[in-house]
């Protein structure tokens, strides 16, 4: 699993011009699935995105969680993450899980992520056309990589 984590102030998913997710103060989390990831993957990376220590404390450090600022999430689905770009101009997706397999892990995020934040997470809609809105606090965007642990 890959995630890109981005502090923000205010985020939105829109599709066909309706609001699926909205959040104040919080992560915009994009999430790509790929064949080889597992349960164990979707707990290990649900733990670091909530517990991840990006908002700024008192003396203006990076000290504070997620759950610290009673902060929120808005996940969305991103299949573009797994792009394997080394050959031509045209990316290919094949390290991305199908739908079969995506769809249930990104539901188990959705619901493991709420476990640990202890409320409801926002969501876009698994491959519908989106529109995300955000404005990145900082900024600050952080990687992460199941398979790359660092």
């Amino acid at each position: 699993m890959r995630a890109v984590i981005q502090r923000v102030t205010q985020a939105s998913c829109t599709v066909d011009n309706k609001t699926t997710g909205a959040i104040e103060q919080g992560f915009m989390v994009l999430l790509g699935i790929e064949d080889a990831d597992t349960r164990e993957d979707l707990e290990w990376l649900a733990q670091k995105i909530t517990g991840m220590r990006i908002f700024s404390d008192e003396n203006g450090l990076m000290n504070k969680s997620l759950t610290d600022v009673d902060g929120n999430i808005l996940l969305i689905s991103q299949f573009t993450l797994f792009a394997a770009t080394k050959k031509g101009n045209r990316p290919g997706f094949t390290k991305a899980a199908r739908p079969d397999k995506a769809i249930p892990l990104y539901e188990a995020m959705i619901k493991q992520l709420a476990i640990l934040l202890n409320k409801d997470v926002q969501t876009g809609i698994f491959g519908a056309d989106m529109k995300i809105s955000l404005i990145n606090d900082g900024p600050v965007t952080i990687l992460i990589d199941t398979r790359n642990k660092e």
